[in-house]
């Protein structure tokens, strides 16, 4: 049943916070920022820069960059984070913890993404830096993935889970765990079941589009990113899960600029540039599903809620006039393709 039409013309919100952001660095970052600082107040930034920010010490440094590169009269606070890998130290997290500004450490199963060569490979062998995250409340950010290649590309999400968190719940109990960008109803099912220091993200075009939308008319490399999309019951699923006003599921966007080369090349990048028009594509998507009275708790109190922060004081204001997308956008020196490229997108931020 198709929800009804909403008649709502213009929506004031809380600020909203992204709590999945590839800033990159360098030009790059100068130049994507001001997209996700003109819509949410903070971001939890990943740390997958080439070489990774594996200490607090390269995190404060990153911060610093980030803080530099904010044009004049802009407010955004980075979230930072630390990469973890196999030679992680239970005492730099007790560093981080004690920093004030890293609010998470990044889990990225190794090769299974953009700069994850350093990921870990076997999980076991992090149980020390497990238990002091678990101890000292930091959260575990997972990209939940395997990247064996007897496993199909559209099951990683679900073997991990079977293979990889269960365990890790089971063993950790205390272990606060964000499991970030989830695209199938498996994931959708066990954050759900989970006990409350179990959530996820969800990526706004993970809610927008299904697998169909790869080879709609062709190849569509602008389309592609890890966890790549999945079928129309697990966009589905992610819906009902975004719109069901649980705290567990938060707003996640997983904004991440490849230059258009990268993309369309014989080894095409993953990843989708959505920070143009971040809370703007949020909120079509909860207003295709009836349900843009819950766009506040998702984008604005879950996130800050689960990470332990106050939530942001000001607000932003959307109105439903849509506006086209520009073909490409330049960043960072490079010309990127953004989501809905060409296209109209039915909200946008009131001016």
């Amino acid at each position: 049943m198709t929800p009804p039409e909403s008649t709502v013309q213009r929506l004031v919100i809380t600020r909203p916070d992204d709590w999945h952001l590839h800033l990159r660095d360098g030009a790059m970052l100068r130049d994507v920022l001001p997209d996700t600082a003109s819509r949410f107040g903070r971001a939890i930034v990943m740390p997958n820069l080439a070489p990774p920010v594996v200490t607090t010490a390269q995190a404060q440094a990153y911060r610093e960059r980030i803080l530099a590169a904010l044009p004049a009269g802009m407010r955004f606070e980075p979230l930072m984070t630390l990469y973890l890998t196999e030679d992680t130290a239970p005492a730099e997290i007790e560093r981080a913890r004690a920093s004030g500004f890293v609010h998470g450490v990044k889990l990225y199963p190794a090769n299974a993404t953009t700069n994850s060569q350093a990921g870990v490979a076997d999980l076991r062998r992090c149980g020390s830096v497990l238990e002091a995250m678990q101890r000292l409340g930091l959260p575990l950010l997972v990209h939940g993935e395997v990247t064996d290649p007897d496993v199909d590309v559209f099951d990683r999400e679900a073997v991990f889970i079977e293979r990889h968190l269960e365990p890790l719940v089971r063993d950790f109990p205390r272990l606060r765990i964000v499991l970030e960008h989830i695209t199938t109803t498996v994931a959708a099912q066990f954050v759900h079941a989970a006990s409350d220091n179990i959530a996820a993200t969800i990526t706004a075009h993970h809610l927008l589009l299904n697998r169909n939308a790869l080879f709609a008319g062709g190849l569509r490399p602008h389309h592609y990113c890890l966890p790549v999309l999945k079928r129309e019951m697990h966009r589905q699923a992610l819906v009902a899960a975004a719109i069901s006003g649980s705290p567990k599921f938060f707003l996640g966007t997983d904004s991440a600029p490849h230059p258009k080369h990268a993309k369309e090349s014989g080894c095409g990048c993953a990843g989708i540039y959505t920070a143009h028009a971040a809370i703007e594509l949020y909120a079509e998507a909860f207003d295709r599903a009836g349900a843009l009275d819950r766009l506040e708790g998702f984008s604005s109190f879950h996130g800050p809620d689960f990470y332990r922060l106050p939530r942001n004081s000001d607000t932003i204001a959307l109105e439903r006039i849509a506006f086209q997308v520009p073909d490409i956008i330049e960043k960072g020196g490079d010309t990127l393709v953004p989501f809905r490229s060409g296209e109209s997108i039915a909200w946008r931020i009131a001016r």
